[in-house]
């Protein structure tokens, strides 16, 4: 019994020891090379700071809608509804939301919103949305705003952001930085 529990003991105290300590500085020393030091991706806009990485919310018609969150854009609690697809509450929730982006975008159909408009992400903090996200809303924000929606539309088309390397991940626009851009249109 000595020979298995002395070696398991050992290397529960070495990983302890490496995964509490020297992964994590390692981890952290990678993170301070970067950008903003590993506090993530920060924009200022008339004196006031938003982490560009976590969603915001933006339900102003004027404005182009983030992906809902299931913990209301709260970073301290990070998480997703855990409510399978056949749940009826969470059909509600998501028929809801169809109703709701309905009524406010009259002339789209049920068909044409995108998933991720009416449905959380794994960690209800999801900052992107994709492109056709965005562009089923330009008619709704240029009638609102009085701007061509050519204009809007080629405003979404400079935001895309590409995949990574042109492989890795989808083509995605990250909300807060879109709706900014959105505010500083003449």
């Amino acid at each position: 019994m000595k020979q298995h529990i002395f070696p398991a003991v050992r290397l529960t105290i070495l990983t302890l020891v490496f995964f509490s300590g020297i992964y994590t500085l390692v981890v952290l020393g990678i993170a301070k090379v970067f950008p903003n030091q590993g506090k993530g991706e920060i924009i200022e806009q008339n004196g006031k700071r938003y982490y560009a990485n976590v969603g915001q919310s933006f339900t102003d018609d004027k404005y182009f809608n983030s992906r809902p969150s299931a913990v209301g854009y709260n970073a301290a609690g990070s998480g997703g509804s855990n409510k399978g697809a056949s749940n009826e509450e969470y059909l509600g929730v998501v028929q809801a939301r169809v109703d709701t982006f309905l009524l406010h975008n009259p002339g789209i159909q049920k068909s044409q919103i995108p998933v991720e408009l009416v449905t959380a992400s794994g960690s209800g903090l999801d900052p992107d949305i994709s492109s056709k996200a965005a562009l089923v809303q330009v008619n709704r924000i240029a009638r609102i705003r009085q701007i061509p929606a050519q204009k809007l539309e080629a405003l979404v088309n400079e935001s895309t952001q590409q995949p990574l390397l042109g492989l890795f991940g989808p083509e995605k626009i990250n909300v807060l930085a879109l709706n900014m851009a959105l505010d500083n249109l003449k």
